[in-house]
């Protein structure tokens, strides 16, 4: 009789598939308002704040140009509200 699996794979395949995903972010809509060295820029939110942020690697990947005042999508940590991630340039 075969052996019975003991799901390993299984797990594997669910850990694979939410590596990407960060349920603990925070997305925020915001202008490029200053652009810095580093790829670096500051971007004020609709609330109101001014957050530094840096650009994502897919963006850098695909070459996508970031401007003064390019509308933005901004992802954050809970943990520190101060620094983003951009991670989509809206047209």
């Amino acid at each position: 009789m075969a052996k019975a699996n003991t799901g390993r794979r299984d797990q594997r395949r669910t850990a694979a598939s939410t590596l990407g995903q960060s349920k603990d972010v925070i997305r925020q809509r915001g202008e490029v308002v200053e652009s810095l060295p580093s790829s670096m820029f500051r971007v004020q939110l609709t609330n109101g704040h001014v957050v530094l942020c840096h650009i994502s690697g897919k963006i850098r990947k695909h070459y996508i140009r970031i401007l003064t005042g390019d509308r933005v999508v901004v992802e954050f940590s809970p943990y520190d509200l101060t620094k983003g991630r951009i991670v989509y340039r809206e047209s």
